[in-house]
């Protein structure tokens, strides 16, 4: 996908020559330097002695002194390594090799002048000769490295770009930028009144108000976001601005990468979508982020999932005596404990990390990892969330999600677990999917286990979608505008509560230190984010128009392809309207109803003899009759039991049993309404 406004330049013979000159061969180009010093120190003597002498014909005897100047200048800069150095890349550090050099060679001719030839030369000759040679020597240099930054290479794109935020990060920004050939900084853009009109290295400082002026007149491709101290509400702010403009807004390497080499200038990013939300995360509370971590022993189940894995890396920082991983995916817990291995190194935490393959299916294999490693605190976040992957995987998805919280959960409560958090879903909240009703089921389990519980406390967090998880759709909206599209959108009215990761798994691990025992938290997601709005702002801020019948001729086209299967348009975060606050502001109490343990204990008897055999209608009714708010759908999408439908022994009875069965507990069950309810 080419950029629309970027233009290529062809190089002026100047830059024919700068381009000639750096095809040299190394030691052609070193030779070239030394030649033009063997010129520049010489001149540098004679127009000191000229100044001082007001003669411009040096006695004769004075021309030894060129020599030695020569032969001292070049030694000492060759010393000092000054033509090691790439001139299209020196910097400031240069100028002291150059000073060091001018000033032995300035010393080497004068103890010449006093010991040796006794002309007695004045000492301010000397002064006026290091001056000159410093500025002809250092200068050089300079000029030929902006020759060369500018010069470009034949046919090359030079791409145009407007820096925001003219502070510490746009200045060193902007000196990276103009040491190579691919991006021309033309301006820097500032809220503060008091920059405009100056200049950081040689570019000019403009308000906001006249960037959609300069967009045109400049020709500006890009704007680079060099903010790096900006609050996401402000930058926001900065994006609903420039939105309209047509220029690709791009976010930049932090400097610590950059110089570290774990990224570079050319590694431009993309905005993240986290900054269209506009909200600003509220700062952990130290008392809550702690306490159930600080000096015990944690384990997380799922470690290697999206939210698994970011809980880990926030609990090793909290020093926690023990983090036990637990998961399933090998390659997944071999990355999460490199990562947390590195974390601990790099920050200096004494955490013992213990990375362990199982599933949270084998009841004693839970057990026995929790009592081996005196587990105190578990975090529950293994689970399958992709809809219509469970909705046709019906028998595991009830499995993963229903029967190992479950499974873990007794483990916990036979070992004596102090905390337990099931990490849930919006999904949860009137399903009208097989994933959904089983993670509702799951936080019933865990309600109905804790009229059972004497000191473990089981607790429940339930949030919406979290940005760059696998499967989510902002990055799927990134790649695809990267292809060229088209975007895909289900439906244009859909909509979806989001937060990052990092948010979520800090909120999570707060409400775990709030729990008093069967507690369902919601984390307030701010406002719902419509879908198809998200979609057309992320292929604005990429510098690129929509396709469709208003402009025809835009870049990318957005395709609606029709809600999935057992989609819904909104999610919801609550049952009902009983909510209370705790004592987070974004973390709030629900009071929703619950199974006692004696109905819940023969659900899950049921439910393990119908998955033993295959029996999908059966384990739909089941989950149907246990969570008052879903309808299970006549028609099972399980691929494995839809193909054994169409062969000779299908099970006809037991399918039209079913839906007899459906219809008479459909007309029975209350209607439940659909609207958010936070």
């Amino acid at each position: 996908m080419s950029e629309k406004n970027t233009a290529a330049r062809q190089p002026s013979s100047g830059g024919r020559f700068a381009e000639y000159v750096l095809g040299l061969p190394r030691e052609t180009k070193r030779l070239i330097m030394a030649a033009a010093d063997a010129v520049a120190v010489p001149t540098a003597l004679w127009v000191a002695l000229v100044l001082k002498f007001d003669s411009f014909h040096p006695p004769a005897e004075h021309l030894v002194y060129f020599l030695v100047a020569i032969a001292s200048a070049l030694f000492c800069f060759s010393v000092f390594g000054l033509y090691r150095t790439v001139i299209r890349f020196v910097g400031p550090k240069a100028m002291l090799t150059v000073l060091a050099g001018v000033s032995l060679s300035v010393l080497v001719l004068a103890v010449f002048d006093r010991f040796i030839a006794s002309q007695q030369i004045p000492v301010s000759a000397f002064v006026i000769y290091g001056a000159l040679a410093l500025l002809y020597v250092g200068g050089s240099r300079f000029a030929a490295r902006y020759l060369f930054q500018r010069s470009g290479v034949r046919g090359r794109a030079v791409t145009r770009v407007a820096i925001y935020g003219a502070g510490t990060a746009g200045a060193h920004i902007s000196s990276v930028l103009l040491s190579g050939p691919d991006y021309e900084p033309v301006a820097f853009i500032d809220d503060k009144k008091a920059l405009h009109g100056s200049s950081i290295n040689g570019v000019r400082v403009y308000g906001s108000d006249v960037l959609p002026k300069l967009v045109r007149q400049q020709r500006i491709d890009r704007v680079l976001l060099a903010m790096p101290a900006t609050t996401r509400r402000r930058r926001r702010e900065i994006l609903t601005q420039l939105e309209p403009l047509g220029v690709r807004v791009q976010s930049l390497p932090s400097l610590p990468d950059i110089i570290s080499g774990r990224s570079q200038i050319s590694e431009l990013c993309d905005v993240e979508v986290s900054d269209l939300l506009g909200r600003d995360p509220v700062p952990p509370k130290p008392k809550l982020f702690g306490s159930c971590i600080r000096a015990k022993s944690v384990l997380v189940t799922g470690a290697g999932g999206s939210i698994g894995s970011e809980l880990c890396r926030q609990i090793i920082r909290l020093e926690p005596s023990r983090l036990v991983l637990f998961e399933m995916s090998e390659i997944a817990l071999y990355n999460i404990e490199r990562e947390l291995e590195d974390i601990a190194a790099a920050e200096q935490v004494s955490v013992e990390i213990v990375p362990l393959l199982g599933n949270a299916h084998h009841r004693h294999r839970v057990r026995e990892v929790l009592s081996t490693f005196a587990v105190q605190t578990v975090y529950h976040a293994a689970a399958y969330k992709h809809v219509p992957i469970v909705e046709y995987n019906v028998v595991e998805g009830i499995h993963n999600n229903v029967i190992s919280t479950w499974y873990t959960a007794e483990a916990a409560l036979e070992t004596g677990v102090e905390t337990f958090v099931l990490i849930s879903t919006d999904k949860a909240v009137n399903p009208a999917n097989v994933m959904g009703a089983t993670k509702r089921l799951a936080e019933l389990v865990l309600q109905a286990l804790q009229e059972r519980s004497t000191q473990t406390r089981f607790c429940m967090v339930r949030f919406g979608n979290v940005l760059a998880s696998s499967g989510s759709v902002v990055p799927l909206f990134q790649e695809q505008i990267r292809r060229g599209g088209p975007v895909t959108v289900t439906h244009p009215d859909v909509i979806r509560y989001f937060m990052t990761i990092p948010e979520a798994a800090q909120l999570v691990i707060q409400a775990g230190s709030m729990a008093k025992g069967g507690d369902v938290f919601v984390l307030d997601m701010g406002r719902p984010v419509r879908i198809d709005d998200l979609a057309r702002r992320m292929v604005s801020l990429m510098g690129l128009t929509v396709r469709d019948a208003r402009n025809p001729e835009g870049d990318i086209e957005i395709e609606y392809t029709g809600l999935r299967t057992a989609e819904k348009l909104f999610e919801e975060l609550l049952i009902g309207t009983n909510v209370t606050g705790t004592d987070h502001p974004m973390i709030m109490r629900a009071m929703e109803h619950r199974l006692p343990w004696v109905r819940m204990e023969q659900v899950l008897n049921d439910l393990l003899v119908a998955l033993a055999s295959f029996d999908c209608h059966r384990a739909l009714t089941l989950l149907d009759e246990a969570v008052a708010e879903y309808h299970a759908d006549i028609d099972v999408r399980d691929y494995v039991w839809r193909r054994k439908a169409v062969l000779p022994n299908a099970p006809a009875a037991k399918v039209a049993d079913f839906a007899a069965k459906k219809r008479l507990q459909d007309a029975a069950k209350p209607s439940q309404g659909q609207n958010p309810s936070v």
